[in-house]
């Protein structure tokens, strides 16, 4: 699980890229999750909590830059 301060000093291009990749992710675990074929159950909850930090730190720059 990554930390808040692992994402602050990356770029928005880069948290963009991170997004994209973590919800490419994420769908592919609700597929395997769908099938039983899930490995690790926690990584759902973890995918879901990064994505909620790089949304978070999108909305407060987005917030910052009015």
């Amino acid at each position: 699980m990554a930390k808040n301060s692992d994402f602050t000093g990356q770029s928005d291009d880069q948290l963009s890229e991170a997004l994209g990749n973590l919800k490419r992710e994420q769908f592919n675990l609700r597929f395997q999750a769908a099938t039983n074929q899930l490995e690790k159950p926690s990584r759902v909850r973890e995918v879901r909590k990064d994505i909620a930090r790089i949304k978070t730190l999108q909305a407060q720059r987005a917030a910052v830059a009015k």
